[in-house]
């Protein structure tokens, strides 16, 4: 399952609509009507950043991935949301609802993988009063539950093969039959599906049915990995210090250099999720001063094999934070900003990307200075900034 978060930003944050998004992430289904995406274009600070509720971001990853959620939303279209566990798949399938016509109709999820085989058909379609052992009452489906509204089916990937056609038939026809009828219901739902798996992978082993993966395949969204977009790294662990201390009612800790180093160096295996969880851990072993730092407990395996960078950091803004921070590293790296152990590998940025950034700083390579020698002696270099 999703975490309840994708990207915070510092600002345009609505700390009642993720509150009640934490606290609802678990359960295998659930349902009805959210609150409208609030999109916010701030004048200055923000220029350029969409805002949904929930889903802030900067880095260029997040960005497209919202652009495209924007794309699709409109349309009736079937939309496959794919990436790792803990990138926010949920979270983007809301954002598709909201921003669509049917926002104001339920959006009903079901999580495939938490649902037994046996109870997941009835669970889907519903079923009338004694179609099996222990159906001692009409039950409704999750499909008619759905109708005018979005259908999230999380983990699609784990769905028995048993129950794809009847899937299929779902999709392409809108109408199906509940477990122990003959009657036909027809419905008018938009589907959302979201796995973690590869499909086409899983298609080529005939674990799942091609012609369902291509019927649910009609517009794929990727959610990039964590690790991928490290520059949304520092700027979601000011947000969730920030958000968890007042909700524990705590003194607000310290972000040391250290500790945002470390954090940003890791390899993230569990994402967004992982990060939230691991925030939370170290707010509460805080002692109000500083954030301890969960990390060296962790298994070494999963730190990032770029060593971590360590920086001067006196200023309390962000720019200057990332600005000591590729400052440092490009030091580290003799300015070599491609390749293996270049700058933008060990900061776990595209190589692109980094430059970008070096311009938006004003940051440039060191221009070198011929040092005038009279004692005959070979010259020497010095390099100034």
């Amino acid at each position: 399952m999703s975490t309840g978060v994708f990207s915070i930003s510092s600002s345009e944050t609505n700390h009642g609509h993720l509150h009640e998004q934490w606290n609802t992430r678990d359960g295998a289904v659930q349902g009805g009507s959210i609150h409208k995406v609030n999109r916010t274009r701030s004048d200055e600070g923000a220029k350029g950043k969409t805002t949904f509720n929930g889903i802030i971001g900067s880095s260029p990853a997040l960005k497209f991935v919202l652009s495209e959620v924007e794309r699709v939303a409109p349309t009736d279209s079937t939309v496959l949301v794919l990436g790792e566990t803990g990138t926010g798949k949920e979270l983007i399938a809301r954002a598709i609802h909201n921003l669509s016509r049917r926002s104001g109709s339920p959006f009903i999820k079901v999580n495939c993988a938490a649902i037994p085989l046996d109870l997941l058909e009835s669970e889907l379609f519903g079923h009338e009063k004694g179609a099996f052992t222990g159906a001692i009452s009409q039950k409704i489906g999750r499909f008619e539950m759905a109708d005018q509204g979005t259908l999230f089916l999380d983990e699609i990937g784990d769905l028995p093969l048993a129950l794809q056609p009847k899937l299929l038939r779902v999709v392409q026809e809108q109408e199906f039959e509940r477990l122990g009828s003959g009657r036909t219901h027809r419905i008018d739902v938009r589907l959302v599906t979201a796995t973690h798996r590869d499909l086409t992978e899983m298609v080529s082993r005939k674990e799942f049915r091609s012609d369902l993966y291509y019927r649910l395949n009609v517009f794929p969204v990727e959610l990039p990995p964590l690790r991928d977009r490290r520059e949304d790294i520092p700027e979601l662990i000011s947000y969730f210090v920030r958000d968890l201390a007042t909700r524990m009612r705590r003194p607000m800790p310290k972000i040391t250099p250290e500790t945002m180093a470390a954090f940003s160096s890791y390899s993230w295996p569990g994402n967004v999720r992982e990060l939230l969880n691991l925030i939370e851990r170290a707010v509460i072993r805080s002692n109000g001063t500083e954030l301890s730092n969960p990390l060296p407990l962790l298994d070494q395996t999963t730190l990032s094999s770029a060593k971590p960078t360590t920086f001067s950091f006196r200023s309390g803004t962000f720019t200057d934070y990332m600005r000591s921070l590729i400052l440092r590293t490009l030091e580290d790296t003799h300015w070599m900003i491609g390749g293996p152990d270049g700058a933008a590998a060990r900061l776990g940025l595209p190589r692109t990307t980094l430059i970008t950034k070096m311009k938006k700083l004003g940051i440039s390579r060191p221009k070198i200075k011929r040092v005038t020698n009279t004692t005959g002696e070979e010259p020497e270099f010095s390099a100034t900034h």
